[in-house]
């Protein structure tokens, strides 16, 4: 559980319920971890891209449940979708043109005995 780390490329709420099912076996084990402790964990572990929304929640004045910490994280990620969906910038693709160096070579006759530039 401590070691879990949630990645950018993976969607949030999927990374949460494998944290859920971790939690779920320290749960049939025995070992009993606080509801607050277990909010807190899942806003820690949120992934880099989620830094502002994860300060958000740090500061949020009322404590929060896991299912209210979900339904949050569920309206987040569905916001940032479509946002993604909304102002996803028009990748303009370009050809790349080198310009060649201007400079006199004198001929060499190359391997197959044809003349080669320098």
């Amino acid at each position: 559980f401590l070691d879990f780390k949630m990645l950018d490329f993976k969607p949030v709420i999927s990374q949460v319920q494998e944290l859920q099912l971790i939690l779920h076996d320290i749960h049939a084990e025995g070992m009993n971890l606080s509801e607050s402790f277990q909010v807190a964990a899942i806003i820690e572990k949120l992934p880099p891209a989620w830094k502002e929304f994860k300060n958000y929640l740090n500061h949020k004045r009322k404590e929060m449940n896991v299912k209210e910490l979900i339904i949050r994280l569920r309206i987040g990620e569905d916001n940032r979708n479509s946002e993604r969906c909304f102002f996803t910038p028009n990748v303009s693709k370009a050809n790349v043109v080198e310009h060649g160096q201007k400079y006199n070579a004198k001929k060499k006759p190359g391997p197959s005995g044809k003349d080669s530039k320098l």
